[in-house]
């Protein structure tokens, strides 16, 4: 899993069990590869290159996922226990209005270095069947928190998913890390640790107006956001409102909050409900805390989980995602794509010999 914010490279090996139609997990060993400088930059200027780059990135970070999966079998002595790999890519193009989706990780490339079987490209099929091929976290959720009504991920992008009486919706809330990341950088730091910075600044009101009206947020779902939402048109807001880092940093922390309470306030039944909360976002402490006392008002419990699930959740539920395609099961839910059927998404490389 290579997410929005360009963190690195999250790898997580999981084992499941599914007994009369209920699976458990163990998340038995993950890393995340840090992203070397040059390769995070052609990551995050993928949109800009011609055609042949950019198909030329496509295979090179396919091998580099493959190489990069090889060196954490190696690690943690994983050889001839891999059944199956299934694998996100990064997202470059998603423009599910025109039938599209693009993200980068040729599957054959790890196929090749691995010699496994591999799954990729999870959302081709729903977009192709007119959905959004975002969110598909939920079908995860469904199968394996089906205890919680709110889950919540905070990654370069929020998503959250909708359990009303099992039948679940789910949508991309506005851009997060990545936004907070870039604004972060302006301070020589990649990231805001704990919101520290966002914490020692004030809220910008006329800025905080500005982004709560931007009209993505009146639509409904149905919806998801691509990147650039959050790099093209979030941020260039931030700069020109000409505050403080940790003003724009307070201000947004504020933005996201605001708008996640905001959705959720659409879908409350009987309140005292609970809200499973990870990505990296749920390690920023001011920004949970903040979360924590906007959604108290409205009886929300928000639950920040162990570290491992906080940080993996979105490599585990790819995984169970690339089982499902193995076991020729639908992978995701209509109810939340808007896609006119249920599909069986991914791509299979056989690496290894028939």
């Amino acid at each position: 899993m290579s997410g929005s914010s360009l963190d690195g490279l999250d790898i997580a090996f999981v084992t499941f069990t599914e007994t009369g139609g209920k699976w458990e997990f163990e998340i038995l060993a993950a890393d995340c590869i840090e992203y070397e400088s040059q390769l995070a930059q052609k990551l995050k200027t993928a949109t800009s290159v011609s055609a042949l780059e950019y198909q030329l990135l496509h295979s090179s970070f396919g091998h580099y996922i493959g190489e990069q999966t090889n060196a954490f079998i190696e690690k943690y002595e994983l050889q001839h226990k891999i059944h199956l790999i299934a694998s996100h890519g990064h997202t470059t193009f998603h423009l599910p209005a025109q039938n599209m989706t693009a993200q980068l990780g040729d599957g054959a490339a790890i196929a090749a270095e691995t010699q496994l079987p591999v799954v990729s490209d999870l959302r081709a099929m729903d977009v192709a069947f007119e959905g959004q091929g975002a969110p598909i976290v939920p079908k995860g959720e469904q199968l394996l928190f089906p205890d919680y009504k709110y889950s919540l991920n905070i990654g370069g992008i929020a998503n959250i998913s909708i359990n009303n009486k099992g039948k679940f919706i789910g949508f991309d809330i506005c851009a997060a890390n990545r936004v907070l990341n870039m604004l972060a950088e302006e301070t020589g730091n990649k990231y805001d640790a704990e919101g520290n910075i966002a914490a020692s600044g004030n809220i910008n009101e006329a800025l905080l107006n500005t982004l709560n009206e931007l009209n993505y947020y009146q639509q409904s779902f149905p919806k998801s956001l691509a990147n650039s939402f959050g790099t093209d048109i979030v941020y260039p807001i931030i700069k020109d409102a000409k505050i403080s880092t940790a003003d724009a940093l307070r201000t947004y922390t504020e933005h996201i909050c605001l708008q996640i309470k905001n959705d959720v306030k659409m879908h409350l039944s009987s309140g005292n409900e609970k809200m499973l909360v990870t990505g990296g976002g749920a390690f920023n402490t001011f920004l949970i805390s903040t979360l924590t006392n906007l959604l108290a008002d409205i009886g929300i419990t928000v639950i920040v989980p162990d570290e491992k699930l906080v940080a993996y959740k979105e490599a585990l539920i790819m995984a169970l995602l690339g089982i499902l395609r193995w076991r020729e099961e639908a992978n995701v839910l209509p109810s939340v794509t808007g896609a006119v059927k249920a599909s069986i998404g991914g791509a299979l490389w056989l690496g290894n010999e028939a």
